[in-house]
């Protein structure tokens, strides 16, 4: 689980995470270089007002050149830069470093001042002469006195010196990116081995005791994501799964109690007159007892390749067009002995003569068959049998009534189980037990339904549909 769908879900989070952290400390770097460069802007052209008013008490004579230029010291020290004031043909005439002095009487502003004459500050990095060894950023804003040009001012900052101050905002945007991806990682870790790791690894592991045949073990996850319905599907197979397996052990259990019950009976008679314990004149009669629990054997291992048949999908269908009424006329006469011996009363209701559906004929009688055997076996002496057959839409609706004992409701759902008996003490040699599971299968590959009634008072009513053509 950890070298696949952990690793897998960790990395793929942990890159979509790194990813967006990096595209947000990206974006945000740019945008503060930009609203640094801006409110910077901001910062110098809110000073250059100040600057240009003591430039202009300089023009007028009010102050003098020693205290223009201690002003521009004080402003450049407090703004971290160098300033210049240059008249209206490019040469400086005053600067706030005294190490600059040489820089007096140089033109230094030559394409910049047909902007500044429209009143359009200019912002460059370059390197002016000698003067700056590192690039520098300049920034200048022309000075007008009474709507006439003046000169400008020059203010200098150091690239290096505004790298600084960038470059600890970008660790700062850096450093808690790569903080943010680590602690994300930590908590897609944690809740990805809580969330899903650590319940499919225990659903995984429950599935492999199962497999090993411990079908009561269970999955306990209470969650009501799709991890807890994804548990609660689990379980819901696992106690399927179980049912199966206790049903499968009853069956194996039924199956060698019905085959035991005839070949100990089988074996104890041919015994007995091998031994010479059965006497010479009742040998035939045992030997007919005998013949008769083979028969019943045979039809008990019949019905269970039948039933093994059909329920693979290996008993193929031949779909034709025949009349049910027909076929459930010659049941009830096939079975005329039996309703005599139980003095039964049996009516037999049909809406037509004829109706016609598309079914198997052998499979369809063996239907019928069971159904009616099933009825006339469970009646009580001098009871009634209620068959019909009638038109519902599209598809047949045929019936079989017996006014017996109803089944209760805690057997209803067991009915259709092999060998299950409603009396748990009653047992028949004539029945093999797997009568209604027949019906069923065979029902249910035609793509039809069947169901059972309960009457109020007394009696229980198969009903099953076939499809009319």
């Amino acid at each position: 689980m950890k070298k696949g769908l952990f690793s897998k879900l960790v990395a793929t989070f942990a890159a979509i995470i790194a990813v967006s952290f990096i595209m947000t400390a990206a974006f945000l770097s740019y945008w503060f270089e930009s609203y640094y460069f801006e409110q910077r802007k901001g910062q110098l052209t809110a000073e250059s007002a100040h600057i240009s008013s003591i430039a202009v008490q300089y023009w007028k004579g009010t102050i003098s050149i020693d205290r223009l230029t201690e002003l521009l010291t004080a402003v450049a020290q407090y703004d971290s830069m160098d300033i210049w004031l240059v008249d209206s043909y490019g040469y400086p005439y005053a600067v706030s470093n005294p190490k600059q002095q040489n820089v007096l009487k140089t033109q230094v502003l030559t394409k910049e001042l047909e902007k500044l004459r429209l009143n359009e500050p200019v912002d460059t990095i370059g390197i002016y002469g000698n003067i700056f060894k590192v690039p520098v950023r300049t920034f200048d804003i022309p000075i007008f006195s009474g709507g006439v040009f003046k000169g400008a001012i020059m203010m200098h900052t150091s690239v290096n010196e505004l790298k600084s101050t960038l470059m600890r905002v970008y660790e700062i945007i850096w450093i808690s990116a790569l903080f943010a991806i680590i602690i994300s990682c930590i908590v897609i870790y944690y809740f990805s081995q809580r969330i899903i790791i650590k319940p499919l690894a225990q659903i995984n592991y429950v599935a492999d005791k199962i497999s090993k045949g411990e079908v009561e073990k269970r999955v306990n996850i209470n969650s009501k994501d799709e991890i807890g319905i994804l548990a609660k599907s689990f379980n819901s197979m696992a106690d399927s799964l179980e049912e199966v397996e206790k049903n499968r052990r009853e069956f194996i259990s039924n199956v060698s109690h019905e085959i035991r019950s005839p070949i100990t009976s089988v074996k104890g008679f041919i015994g007995g007159i091998l031994d010479g314990v059965i006497p010479k004149e009742k040998e035939n009669y045992y030997l007919s007892i005998a013949y008769e629990e083979v028969q019943r054997l045979t039809r008990l291992v019949n019905d269970l390749l039948d039933l093994s048949a059909i329920e693979a999908g290996q008993f193929k269908l031949r779909i034709e067009e025949i009349d049910i009424n027909e076929i459930v006329r010659l049941c009830i006469i096939k079975f005329e002995q039996k309703i005599h011996e139980k003095r039964l009363k049996v009516d037999v209701l049909m809406q037509d003569d004829n109706l016609y559906v598309a079914a198997d004929r052998d499979r369809i009688n063996q239907v019928v068959t069971n159904l009616v055997d099933n009825a006339v076996k469970y009646v009580g002496e001098g009871g009634t049998i209620k068959v019909s057959t009638k038109i519902k839409g599209d598809k047949a609706l045929i019936s079989v009534f017996n006014d017996g004992p109803i089944i209760p409701e805690r057997d209803l759902k067991h009915i259709w189980n092999r060998f299950y008996k409603v009396d748990k003490s009653r047992t028949s040699k004539v029945s093999t037990g797997l009568g209604l599971s027949i019906v069923r299968s065979i029902l249910t590959q035609l793509g039809e339904d069947i169901w059972i009634e309960n009457k109020e008072s007394q009696g229980v009513t198969f009903c099953f549909t076939l499809k009319r053509v």
